[in-house]
């Protein structure tokens, strides 16, 4: 067991795919995984573990923000042995490229945490998933036929942002703001570990379109299969 995730040993499987919302966990685990089983309810943070396709999967919960997802997925790293996080959430689009519904794939995750400078200082980590994961997860998607973008993804910590900065983050070329894809990849690189981030285009910051309720939850159930298909062959 850890502080905030109530699990006993071998209860979570090498691999987990972290959704931001706890409920979500709790769809995948019972729309997608055999056998699913909780671990978690601390805090209402939900974690299941089942199998897809026969090969065990979790599903855990982090909440929203890098310091949310920070305690999550380092528990999951440092307690439990995770080896393959991947995580499933939404983005807001910044570029006129990357319409509304398409998926993100972020190959690097800028940032405007403190979490960055309270461990670095003054140097710049740039934080990056693991090839073989966004490899597997672009290829997964071509075959799926989904609309699928490589490029950066920007977490912020502020989602209401008056001083518009994702306007500076598209000039350099980012394609989505989220709010957690950073500090995983930091963390999974301090303790030697994979993962990656994909996100649904959920609304588009320049034209502010959004998405409906109910095409939502299909591109979510996109996201979702592709998640687990990359989970399963990487």
């Amino acid at each position: 067991m850890s502080t905030h995730i109530n699990a006993p040993e071998g209860a979570i499987a090498k691999t987990v795919l972290l959704p931001g919302d706890p409920l979500r966990a709790k769809f995948i685990a019972e729309n997608f995984l055999d056998d699913a089983k909780c671990y978690n309810e601390v805090r209402g943070m939900f974690g299941y573990t089942g199998t897809y396709k026969g090969v065990p999967v979790s599903v855990q919960g982090t909440g929203m923000g890098q310091p949310s997802l920070s305690i999550y997925a380092q528990e999951l790293f440092q307690f439990y042995g995770v080896e393959k996080a991947i995580r499933i959430g939404t983005c807001g689009s910044v570029s006129k490229d990357v319409p509304v519904r398409d998926i993100i794939l972020g190959n690097g995750a800028c940032t405007d945490s403190s979490l960055q400078s309270q461990r670095f200082g003054l140097m710049h980590y740039a934080p990056v998933p693991d090839f073989g994961l966004l490899y597997t997860a672009y290829n997964k998607a071509k075959e799926l036929n989904l609309n699928v973008h490589v490029g950066q993804l920007v977490s912020s910590d502020r989602f209401y942002d008056e001083n518009a900065n994702w306007k500076l983050w598209a000039k350099y070329g980012a394609l989505g703001i989220e709010m957690e894809a950073a500090e995983l990849y930091t963390l999974a690189a301090q303790f030697q570990r994979k993962a990656l981030a994909i996100c649904t285009v959920s609304d588009h910051i320049i034209s502010g379109e959004a998405t409906t309720a109910e095409e939502r939850q299909k591109t979510f159930k996109d996201m979702m299969i592709l998640a687990l298909e990359t989970a399963i062959n990487s």
